[in-house]
């Protein structure tokens, strides 16, 4: 999705225990009636792993004729990850790439040097009451790979690897862990599962993933002594071993992986290792000399004033 107006969230570092770096606190915000929680970037804490943005959208509920409608925007140096839990989503891009998302599917879609896609409920769920919900999270990408050519990949759900023992219910969308691995090749090493738990399950984060967070879906879940709860989004110390304990009936996402090969620059749309590679971006965005999306080319959002690229800070 295109980046809303900054609101950071918030963070806390009292209290926590040992193996707890932070606990983020998602900004919620309005999008025409559709609620959208952003848990990446914070002011504390930048990244988690490659993970340099996290939205939850929804769950939203559209009448009859109703839905999103996010018009053709660009990317730079970043991979989209879209993954929902329910009702649909029709990505197209200026790759000529046409699909409809569907719960527990990954759509992959690496920006390299510029792409260009919008997002929009189909015609199909326009035409009786829907729903969307579901996590959009982006990747930055490696410092060699800034430039690379936009790719998309798009994996249904049957093709990511799953789990399901002792009260654990776990789809692998990136990465290794629980003794599976994901089919997606990966830019960079990158942990991503959709997980549930029963109550009273234990769920051993993985350690030898260097940067991890855990965001709370649904339910409430015990780690090292203290309860954490839905819409919190848990840091966890590098090297910490920990367990989480689920209290209820609980669906929370795991994320992560090694520390970025240096910091980003966040504008809009685009992340970069520079403001100069931002700037650059910004202004081919603003002379049109992106590529179209075909099938949607009459509409784009308009990017914001590129003088204040010069205050953003990595």
């Amino acid at each position: 999705m295109s980046r809303l107006a900054d609101k950071e969230p918030d963070c806390t570092t009292s209290g926590c225990p040992e193996p707890v770096e932070m606990v983020i606190i998602p900004r919620t915000s309005d999008i025409g009636g559709f609620m959208v929680e952003r848990a990446l970037p914070s002011r504390k804490k930048r990244m988690i792993g490659p993970f340099v943005f996290w939205d939850q959208m929804g769950p939203g509920e559209f009448l009859t004729g109703q839905g999103i409608d996010v018009r053709p925007h660009p990317h730079i140096g970043l991979s989209t990850v879209t993954y929902l839990f329910g009702g649909t989503l029709d990505h197209r891009d200026s790759l000529g790439t046409h699909v409809t998302i569907k719960p527990g599917a990954l759509n992959l879609m690496r920006a390299g040097s510029g792409i260009v896609h919008s997002e929009r409920t189909g015609p199909q769920d326009r035409a009786r009451p829907s729903t969307l919900y579901g996590i959009q999270s982006w990747l930055a990408q490696p410092i060699a790979l800034e430039d690379s050519a936009p790719t998309f990949e798009h994996f249904g759900a049957t093709e990511l690897p799953t789990l399901d023992s002792e009260g654990i219910t776990a789809q692998l969308i990136l990465g290794r862990a629980f003794g599976l691995e994901s089919p997606v090749t990966l830019d960079w090493d990158t942990l991503y599962a959709d997980v549930k738990l029963a109550p009273g399950a234990l769920l051993p984060v993985p350690r030898e993933t260097e940067e991890r967070g855990i965001y709370i879906v649904r339910g409430n879940v015990e780690i090292a002594g203290m309860t954490y709860t839905q819409g919190q989004m848990i840091s966890v110390r590098t090297g910490a071993e920990l367990t989480i304990k689920a209290l209820a009936d609980t669906h929370l996402m795991l994320l992560g992986g090694a520390v970025m090969d240096g910091p980003r620059y966040v504008w809009w749309n685009f992340v970069a290792s520079s403001r100069e590679r931002i700037r650059d971006a910004a202004e081919r965005w603003q002379h049109q000399s992106f590529a179209k999306v075909p099938g949607d080319e009459q509409e784009f959002i308009p990017s914001p004033d590129i003088a204040t690229i010069d205050r953003i800070k990595a």
